[in-house]
């Protein structure tokens, strides 16, 4: 079976599976990969040189010269090359207006950024700019682009690591820290008014939900538009299917299930622990499922079937 990304959920956050590859991989040939990844490479690549070829969220600057005002044509983006072109990627200054402990592991914070050039699809993540520290953190935003149009701001979730900006955010960060971040990603969902209405299938394992999560906070905004105003994207189905260490670490599950109820014919999902210790609350039992890959499987062959001319956006991510 292939799995087709359309136009409207572009690029890959880690993986795309198909059903016979799920099938046909064997746990010996998962351990044979990652040994091999690791004997090749002793030093890890930072992030900005594992992203140095992904295009990062440019704007057109207005230019006064003797000849007048230059600039950009309307859908007319990147122009000119390096050195020559007014095309300046937009880096902006951003407040930590909100920090706390999403998890055991997890710190979740909140950004308010003023600049007006700002701004992010569903899916994509930040160059994370921290003073006083050389090394440049990738986060993924796991916030709605409606919340940032509303209020100038954006959610990250960060994982604790011993990577420079994460230590950072764990130990040295408080509110009023002030930071800078730019936009970068070729995967999201940005779908347009009058695209043809999709049902997604978003997996993600651990801090990996982040991109996930903010594609589907902006599914419910389009469901919210729909009904409100009768107007704008149609949304199909949304299916997640979320794994975590245990209870503790899967992130953001008030809101996940929050979406759920709120939108109990479109939105579904289905959560997955893997080393639980202790019993599950009653509140999240109903949502605790099987493998994770056996439920991937199952969901896929569910809504795919080789009589429909184009296949279902599938995304993976841990």
């Amino acid at each position: 079976m292939v799995v087709v990304i359309p136009r409207l959920l572009r690029g890959s956050l880690g993986a795309i599976c198909t059903q016979a590859a799920l099938l046909r991989s064997t746990p010996s040939a998962f351990r044979y990969l990652t040994r091999s990844s690791v004997m090749k490479s002793k030093r890890r690549p930072d992030h900005l040189e594992r992203t140095a070829d992904v295009v990062r969220q440019e704007i057109f600057l207005h230019i006064q010269t003797t000849e007048g005002l230059i600039h950009q044509p309307e859908g007319v983006h990147g122009l000119g090359n390096k050195g020559s072109s007014p095309v300046t990627s937009v880096v902006s200054a951003a407040k930590v207006c909100g920090v706390a402990s999403e998890s055991p592991s997890v710190k979740r914070l909140c950004l308010l950024v003023a600049d007006k050039d700002f701004s992010f699809k569903a899916g994509q993540w930040v160059d994370f700019f921290i003073p006083g520290v050389s090394v440049v953190g990738g986060f993924s935003i796991c916030s709605s682009p409606r919340l940032l149009e509303q209020e100038r701001m954006i959610e990250l979730a960060v994982k604790h690591a011993n990577h420079p900006p994460a230590l950072w955010i764990h130990n040295q960060c408080t509110l009023d820290s002030e930071v800078a971040v730019r936009v970068g990603g070729e995967f999201f969902f940005d779908p347009k008014p009058t695209d043809a209405s999709r049902n997604l299938v978003l997996i993600a394992g651990g801090v990996g939900i982040n991109p996930l999560l903010s594609i589907l906070r902006h599914a419910a905004d389009l469901l919210r538009e729909r009904a409100s105003k009768g107007q704008g994207y149609e949304m199909g189905t949304v299916r997640l299917l979320y794994s975590a260490k245990d209870t503790s670490e899967l992130l953001f599950k008030k809101n996940i299930l929050d979406l759920v109820n709120e939108f109990p014919e479109q939105i579904a999902c289905s959560l997955h622990v893997t080393k639980q210790t202790t019993q599950i609350t009653a509140d999240l039992r109903p949502y605790i499922t099987g493998d994770l890959c056996v439920i991937a499987v199952t969901c896929i062959q569910r809504i795919y079937t080789p009589a429909l001319t184009e296949s279902v956006p599938f995304a993976m991510n841990s």
